[in-house]
């Protein structure tokens, strides 16, 4: 009954997503490919080389075990062992001009068959923007989608999920956040289930919404190799966070899904620069005052 319900949902936002991003992108469109794997099958979708997007992959997964994976019982020790099923949507968006910032997103359903037991089901996900030339304007319209994607829930839900968006997407070892936050959820079902996976849908939706109008705005904004060098250095951060701290691509790795579609979110070109500094009172400088955790709405409003 459960895993039904959010399949369908999954491949809808799955398509919505895809469709609205050729839509802004307008000169390709997403390469798909269906998999089968030892533990389950999947859709990956990959635009390339577009009008807008360098890389762009919304991808779709459904895996089963029997047993669940170290990094998906780190906080659930008693399901240690236990059977279960996990499907997800997951994307992220390079864009080619350095003004458009980089965005991800991640809607998630866990649900684990301990023997002997009731199954105990979870969602997880949302999403989080990653400037290189932050417009603080941009950072307001993503901050007040997310609030009011999550206001039909419960007025707290924004603020506890913001900060922990700021806390999860966090590099321990740049001491900066990875970009200017979002939304982060995991092990949900304070609510009944049809509650929480309306809640998935709405982060899924409202991801759209807080997304294209910043890159309608900002994707023909004329740049120069200067900015275009910032913007693959920074990237570097990209590639740090997910292989070092994120729990998805670990899970990905640990489960044995499809190695391919789980380091997409990798960016097509990157560069590493041994102790670069900014100069100081650059725009490029300017973008450490927004690698730390702030409360965007209060603040510009």
């Amino acid at each position: 009954m459960y895993t039904e319900a959010v399949l369908t949902v999954l491949k809808n936002l799955q398509n919505q997503i895809c469709t609205a991003l050729e839509q802004e992108d307008g000169g390709t469109v997403f390469a798909r490919e269906e998999w089968t794997g030892k533990l389950g099958v999947g859709e990956t979708r990959v635009l390339k080389n577009g009008a807008v997007f360098e890389q762009a992959g919304v991808n779709f997964s459904h895996v089963k075990g029997s047993k669940m994976p170290a990094s998906a019982t780190a906080h659930r020790p008693e399901l240690a062992g236990a059977a279960f099923e996990a499907m997800g949507v997951s994307l992220v968006i390079h864009p080619k001009n350095p003004y458009v910032p980089t965005s991800h997103a991640n809607v998630r359903f866990f649900i684990a068959y301990p023997e002997g037991g009731e199954p105990v089901w979870w969602f997880g996900g949302g999403f989080d923007l990653t400037p290189f030339y932050p417009f603080e304007e941009d950072i307001l319209h993503w901050h007040t989608v997310a609030r009011d994607a999550c206001a039909p829930f419960g007025e707290a839900v924004y603020p506890e999920f913001k900060k922990w968006c700021d806390e999860y997407f966090y590099l321990k070892h740049r001491s900066e956040t990875r970009g200017v936050g979002g939304l982060f959820f995991d092990d949900l079902n304070r609510w009944d289930f049809d509650t929480c996976l309306n809640f998935i849908k709405a982060v899924g939706e409202g991801y759209i919404g807080a997304y294209l109008p910043i890159v309608a705005k900002r994707k023909n904004t004329p740049y120069g190799e200067r900015e275009r060098e910032f913007q693959l250095y920074r990237r570097g951060r990209y590639v740090e966070f997910n292989l070092v701290w994120d729990r998805g691509t670990l899970f990905g790795l640990q489960s044995g899904g499809r190695t391919e579609s789980i380091l997409m979110s990798m960016p097509p070109l990157v560069r590493f620069e041994y102790q670069y500094a900014p100069e100081e009172g650059s725009p490029e400088a300017r973008l450490n005052e927004f690698l730390t955790a702030r409360d965007w709405l209060s603040e510009m409003k």
